[in-house]
């Protein structure tokens, strides 16, 4: 029996996302890919299942609990049993503070924090009852510090560090793995490229993160033995630049 792994925020292939969907499919996952661009998450699951793994795409905006219900619905259809939920859902860019609106403001906390409460709700009961499973989080180096032009980006993910924390302490005596990955760099993937036109080539390849790398990082995670547990780790290039 193939074992299910729910991965939220899912994009291109070439994503954080879409590379840790990739690795726990080789591993004989079923994945279910929750993002909100149908186009992408469809083309992604396409190409997980030219190269042999089983995926299907779940169009679902994390910050709607209708959504949400929706796709832990399909899973518990699927029959197979929930071994790890992953949240990868957030988004980023600068904006100055004098031009942050409060929506702004808040649409980054319900993506970057508010999703995450939504989904562990349903997610960590599930992981419970068996016992075992992860729960893992994407996090950044805003979950640590505030950059100029980026307060609303640190605010969400550093409440979304926190969260974590507790769950961790709360769960992890009933056999629940909660963890957060903190990505310290630019990640030589599909959103820097898009909103980032031109970083890659002024800092280099040598000084990003590639998303197989990071999605290897999160393999690792699950798989550790329970008598020692990382709760975070960050990860960042061998060659760093300040871009």
């Amino acid at each position: 029996m193939k074992r299910t792994v729910v991965v939220l925020g899912v994009g291109a292939l070439d994503g954080v996302g879409g590379a840790i969907a990739q690795r726990f499919a080789e591993e004989n996952f079923h994945v279910l890919l929750a993002g909100r661009t149908a186009a992408k998450i469809e083309a992604t699951s396409e190409a997980i299942s030219s190269q042999g793994g089983s995926a299907e795409p779940v169009v679902v905006d994390v910050t709607l609990e209708a959504d949400q219900d929706r796709l832990f619905d399909r899973a518990a259809t699927i029959g197979n049993p929930i071994e790890s939920v992953i949240y990868n859902a957030g988004n980023n860019q600068p904006i100055p503070f004098e031009k942050l609106s409060k929506a702004t403001f808040e649409e980054y906390w319900r993506v970057g924090c508010l999703g995450a409460f939504i989904t562990a709700k349903r997610a960590i009961p599930l992981l419970a009852a068996n016992g075992s499973g992860s729960f893992l989080v994407t996090g950044a180096s805003a979950s640590l510090r505030g950059r100029p032009k980026f307060g609303h980006f640190a605010s969400a993910k550093g409440a979304l560090r926190n969260l974590v924390q507790s769950l961790a302490r709360q769960y992890w005596p009933e056999g629940v793995h909660v963890a957060h990955v903190i990505i310290d760099g630019a990640v030589n993937g599909d959103t820097v490229r898009t909103r980032f036109p031109g970083a890659l080539e002024r800092i280099g390849e040598d000084a990003t993160l590639t998303p197989r790398a990071i999605a290897q990082a999160f393999w690792a995670i699950h798989t550790q033995d329970p008598h020692a547990w990382t709760h975070e780790i960050d990860v960042r290039p061998s060659k760093e630049s300040n871009w």
